[in-house]
C-alpha cells in the first residue's frame, strides 16, 4: 500500500512538472501568438485541477499514514502485552519446577526416615508443606497459562464478533 502511495506521488509530481515546463516553454511569445490566450487559460485551468487532485491525494495519503501508524501502535501494544503474559507464565513455571524439586527432596527424606524405622513428624510436616506449595505453584502456572491463551484468543474473538455484526 505504501509503494502504491509513493508511486502515485511520483506520477503526480511528474505530471505537474510537465505541465509547468509546458507553460514555461510557451512563455510570453505564445501568449502574443495565441491572441486571446484561450489555450493558456485552458492549460491554467487544467493545472489548477491537477493541483486540486494532488491536494486531495496528499490528504488521502496523510489519512492512510495516520491509520497505518495507529495500526502499528495497536500491534506493538498487543505484542508487548503478549510478552508480559509469556514472562508471567515463565515465572510461574519456574516456581512450579522449584516446588516440585522441593517435594521430591522431602519425599526422599521421608522415605529414608521410614526405612530406618524413624517416623519423624517434622519430616512429614515438611513433606506436606512442600506438597501444598507444589499444588499452589501448579495452580498459579495453570492460571498464567490460561491467561496467556485467553489474551491470544481475545483479538480473534473480537474480529469474529465484528464480522458477525
Amino acid at each position: 500500500m505504501t509503494q502504491e502511495i509513493v508511486e502515485l506521488e511520483r506520477r503526480i509530481t511528474a505530471a505537474l512538472d510537465r505541465i509547468g515546463q509546458g507553460l514555461n516553454d510557451l512563455g510570453p511569445q505564445a501568449e502574443a501568438e495565441v491572441g486571446e490566450g484561450t489555450e493558456i487559460e485552458e492549460l491554467k485551468a487544467a493545472l489548477e485541477d491537477e493541483k486540486l487532485v494532488t491536494a486531495q491525494l496528499e490528504e488521502r495519503i496523510k489519512t492512510l499514514h495516520a491509520r497505518q501508524d495507529g495500526k502499528l501502535a495497536e500491534v506493538t501494544a498487543k505484542v508487548e502485552e503478549q510478552a508480559g503474559a509469556m514472562a508471567k507464565l515463565d515465572t510461574e513455571l519456574q516456581r512450579l519446577r522449584a516446588a516440585n524439586d522441593q517435594l521430591r527432596a522431602s519425599n526422599v527424606a521421608l522415605r529414608e526416615a521410614n526405612e530406618h524405622g524413624v517416623g519423624d513428624a517434622h519430616l512429614i510436616n515438611k513433606a506436606m508443606q512442600a506438597e501444598l506449595e507444589a499444588l499452589r505453584a501448579a495452580r498459579a502456572a495453570d492460571a498464567a497459562e490460561t491467561g496467556t491463551i485467553l489474551s491470544a484468543l481475545e483479538p480473534l474473538l473480537e474480529d469474529d464478533q465484528g464480522e458477525g455484526a
